[in-house]
């Protein structure tokens, strides 16, 4: 840490110094020369005229987005200074902190750890004036990026209104990475009535190019019931569930996005959003899993389509149950539970089971999964087993059975796991062993390695 002269600090003006390390500058010089990334500063021009702008605000503005240089840090709160004094031991910190310090009984330096013959603070007008300057170019800095951003957004949405082909796509493309990137300007692009033009690009003859960057927009706004109503019109979902079917991944990660966004807080508009198409979108991406966003995405807006019964039924209808449970052994621990969630409320259909009893690759790999995971995805796994044995027992159980079935359930019910988990295993394996004779049975549960 620099040390810093009080003397110094309190007897040369207008020329103050500054210890940088082994140099001793003035202010002035440290501020032209960008020594510390400074420059002019510490006022803003206002209706009124200049203002002095508040060096504890600036902090908090900007403390958290830029590197503040450690002559600046506190050594006691590791904060950045807003009233530095300085010792008798030449070392400079936070008034509050330092006299927070002598209230506890302290009377050494909290840097040196050596005592201290006065217990006296010296403002460090040098330091503290360097600090205001350094923020005040910062902050004025943001302003100006925060100002030009704004007008870009606003210059974009009026070329939205004229341009057309190639143009068009180009000011969507450049609006969606100012969205993106600059937090600040989403709540301007609604305010100015971005979302009701970029919807009205929206619409059957809408090329995929301008409907892929208009949901990249619109996927990254904060809209309320009322924008998402007039977003939830039959051509603009049938132009979503097509882009999603043959965009880039991260063109459907947003699509799959953007119609989760559209259903949450109203469960009726999931019917309306959800088509063939779309379902069949999901359900590529979920065997895609060259990308594990794309299948976490999509796994997450099925697990919410499927709590509408025709949905279900029309997932089973094209091969969901198969398709779901062929992907199981390669899904994450997150996307894995969503799956297995699925796949329980498809097995609550009679046509869901047939096509888990018909599944013997989903059999297996429900079986594995048991006390592999975690215990949500062993109850998940344990009633979907369980409500194929009802529809076929003789049948699933020898299935399960031979691919480790009776073992798992023994680990089960001496687990942790909660009663009910436990009871149901004991069911299960209750079930399983009506098909073999009792020697054979205690063979297949491999008891010996159980028990290991």
């Amino acid at each position: 840490m620099p040390i810093y002269h009080p003397s110094i600090c309190t007897q040369r003006d207008p020329k103050l110094l500054v210890d940088c390390g082994a140099h001793i500058l003035d202010l002035q010089t440290v501020v032209k020369d960008g020594i510390l990334g400074g420059g002019g500063g510490g006022v803003i021009a206002t209706d009124g005229g200049a203002q002095k702008l508040d060096l504890k605000e600036m902090i908090e503005e900007l403390e958290s987005s830029i590197e503040v240089p450690s002559v600046f840090i506190c050594p006691i709160s590791l904060e950045p200074m807003q009233d530095p004094v300085t010792l008798c031991s030449g070392q400079t910190y936070e008034r509050s902190n330092i006299l927070k310090w002598f209230s506890l009984g302290h009377l050494t330096c909290p840097t040196t750890m050596q005592e201290l013959w006065d217990d006296s603070v010296t403002p460090n007008r040098t330091l503290h004036q360097l600090i205001h300057t350094w923020f005040s170019q910062k902050y004025l800095a943001l302003k100006k990026r925060s100002e030009d951003v704004q007008g870009r957004v606003l210059e974009l949405l009026d070329s939205l209104k004229k341009v057309k082909g190639q143009a068009r796509v180009q000011s969507l493309k450049d609006l969606r990475h100012v969205v993106t990137a600059h937090s600040s300007v989403k709540k301007m692009v609604v305010d100015n009535g971005g979302v009701a033009l970029i919807s009205s690009l929206l619409g059957s003859f809408t090329s995929h190019a301008v409907g892929s960057e208009g949901v990249g927009i619109l996927v990254n706004l904060d809209l309320n019931s009322e924008l998402k109503k007039n977003l939830i019109q039959p051509t603009r979902i049938s132009l979503i569930a097509d882009i999603l079917n043959e965009g880039s991944i991260e063109t459907k990660i947003n699509c799959t996005k953007f119609i989760k966004m559209l259903t949450e807080g109203d469960a009726s508009t999931i019917e309306n959003v959800s088509s063939l198409s779309l379902l069949v979108g999901l359900l590529r991406m979920v065997k895609d899993q060259r990308h594990p966003n794309g299948v976490t995405a999509a796994l997450t807006l099925l697990r919410t389509l499927c709590s509408n019964e025709s949905i279900r039924k029309q997932l089973v209808g094209i091969g969901a149950v198969a398709k779901l449970g062929g992907a199981l052994s390669g899904l994450n621990a997150e996307s894995l539970e969503s799956a297995l969630y699925i796949l329980d409320v498809l097995s609550s259909l009679p046509e869901g089971r047939l096509a888990l009893k018909n599944c013997e690759d989903t059999v297996r790999n429900l079986v594995k999964l048991l006390m592999k995971v975690s215990e949500i995805c062993t109850r998940f796994a344990l009633s979907i087993l369980w409500a194929v044995f009802k529809l076929a027992p003789e049948e699933c159980s020898v299935l399960a059975v031979e691919a480790g079935l009776a073992a798992k359930l023994l680990l089960v019910i001496q687990s942790g796991f909660n009663p009910e988990l436990k009871q149901r295993s004991a069911e299960l394996l209750k079930l399983c062993s009506l098909n073999y004779p009792d020697s054979i049975f205690i063979s297949k549960c491999k008891l010996t390695r159980t028990i290991q």
